[in-house]
């Protein structure tokens, strides 16, 4: 509700006063042209920076404040644009990457130590499940695999934790044909057991074909909302180039 992010280094707001809901069983796309305050909207959704104004709310929990591990807690799993510097820690192992988000559960931890058994197993199972290749399995170096399997350790992760809402920021940037089209049966899955899914996507046609709901972002701002069902690519780049916006009336 009426999120507004400032950016200092450009000295004026880069996010302004955006509002929208994502329904749980729904995907929800907000597209755009690089650069127009998509990733900094996500940046302050999922806790990596923090909003001048407004309110995050999660079902039902306002998550405005929390930390990133609260607010995965709390239900979010987030696909991050840029996987090496936000979604991995790529001289880690396989296996540390993929317990990065739950580490600290009983389940893993003993007395402040890390079980390594039971990280074994549950990183086995998620490689086996997600097809996730890689030379050694869990022991693979992650900076050594390559960006499809990357990427796809990245949805196991996020995915086995079960998420209420699952935030995927341009899930297939630079994959392989075989790669994307295994993300996006992931994500509608996801989707088709009631989850919320916000895809933020620059690829026109991963959004015309994934989305319930379509959001045009131009300028930090939401300049308009379709059904991919009814509305064309022509029209759409229209609005993400800024020269048609809709009227609140007409929302």
């Amino acid at each position: 509700e009426n999120v507004t992010i400032h950016n200092d280094q450009r000295k004026k707001d880069v996010v302004k006063d955006v509002s929208f809901k994502v329904h749980a069983g729904e995907i929800v796309c907000l597209a755009g042209i690089e650069g127009n305050g998509q990733t900094e909207f996500i940046y302050g959704l999922t806790g990596l920076s923090k909003l001048s104004s407004g309110k995050l709310t999660l079902d039902g929990k306002d998550i405005t404040h929390e930390s990133i591990r609260q607010r995965a807690k709390d239900g979010m799993g987030h696909i991050p644009e840029d996987r090496h510097k936000h979604g991995l820690v790529l001289d880690f192992s396989l296996e540390n990457n993929i317990v990065l988000q739950r580490y600290w559960q009983p389940e893993f931890q003993k007395g402040g130590f890390i079980r390594a058994d039971k990280v074994r197993e549950y990183s086995d199972r998620l490689i086996e499940q997600y097809d996730v290749r890689s030379g050694q399995g869990s022991l693979t170096t992650v900076r050594s695999m390559s960006g499809g399997n990357q990427q796809k350790a990245i949805i196991a992760r996020e995915i086995d934790r079960d998420p209420k809402l699952l935030v995927a920021v341009q899930p297939t940037r630079g994959l392989d044909v075989g790669a994307i089209e295994y993300i996006h049966r992931q994500i509608v899955a996801e989707r088709d057991k009631g989850k919320a899914v916000l895809l933020v996507s620059l690829e026109l046609d991963e959004v015309m074909n994934l989305s319930d709901r379509i959001l045009v972002m131009y300028e930090g701002e939401i300049v308009g909302e379709f059904d991919p069902k009814t509305t064309t690519v022509q029209e759409l780049g229209l609005y993400m180039a800024g020269a048609r916006k809709q009227g609140k009336e007409e929302q």
